[in-house]
């Protein structure tokens, strides 16, 4: 892991020697980040699959109406893309910081 150090206008240097609880609270606070924002793509590409495909856990027969997503093909695929990447982030980012 690789703690920064803003000081104002000048650039993001690293933290040297960065206590453990400083260590600690930094992972806790770019976790919490990134989990909130998968979250969010999740909720969205949730709330899409509710509006036509999903009733409760089980999902509609192949016989009704295709699926559409409101929000459009593009958009959908990009929300599907973002979750995997934050995804994909956490897993290396607490792999890195053992």
């Amino acid at each position: 892991m690789r703690l920064l150090r803003f000081d104002g206008d000048r650039s993001l240097t690293p933290m040297k020697g960065a206590p453990p609880q400083a260590r600690l609270d930094h992972f806790q606070d770019v976790t919490d980040g990134v989990m909130q924002d998968a979250l969010k793509v999740w909720a969205d590409l949730w709330g899409e699959l509710q509006s036509g495909v999903v009733r409760g856990v089980g999902v509609a027969s192949e016989a009704e109406k295709p699926f559409r997503p409101s929000c459009g093909w593009p958009e959908f695929l990009e929300k599907m893309w973002l979750l995997r990447n934050h995804l994909d982030f956490m897993v290396r980012f607490s792999r890195q910081s053992r």
